[in-house]
């Protein structure tokens, strides 16, 4: 199995209200910097997305991928990519747990495998930059409400 990367962050709001932001894929190009544009293909028997479309621009690596979500419960999704021009795999998770007094306590779980050669060690430090920017903007969206 291949390394992952994970980090983990506070969020003052309820696990609901931070999984009703992960899960509103059109509003990702407002507070994801790499999203450019999200469709969502295919959802399941509750309306939660099951294949969403990507448009993503990180500077030097652009990329239209399709992921498929899993959602667990009310507190976990994950992710795996179906198709990708710049990408061998990408697997995925948001893991939320309520963390007292209203807060909740959100992990995301990242492994990218790319097409082109890289270092383990530099594809780790992406994978980490990648994590903290999305969790940052999480958090800044989520806490400014649907301002």
């Amino acid at each position: 199995m291949a390394e992952h990367t994970s980090s983990s962050i506070t969020i003052e709001a309820a696990p609901a209200d931070v999984m009703g932001v992960i899960a509103d894929f059109a509003r990702y190009p407002d507070w994801t910097g790499e999203v450019k544009e999200a469709e969502v293909l295919a959802t399941d028997g509750q309306g939660r997305a099951e294949q969403v479309r990507l448009v993503m621009d990180a500077g030097a690596i652009k990329d239209d991928q399709v992921l498929a979500y899993t959602w667990t419960g009310e507190h976990e999704v994950s992710w795996t990519l179906v198709k990708s021009q710049m990408l061998r795999s990408l697997d995925g998770s948001y893991i939320l747990k309520p963390a007292g007094s209203g807060s909740t306590e959100v992990t995301y779980v990242l492994t990218v495998d790319v097409k082109i050669p890289m270092l383990g060690m530099i594809k780790r430090k992406a994978e980490k930059v990648i994590i903290d920017r999305a969790l940052a903007g999480l958090k800044k969206r989520v806490e400014a409400g649907s301002k």
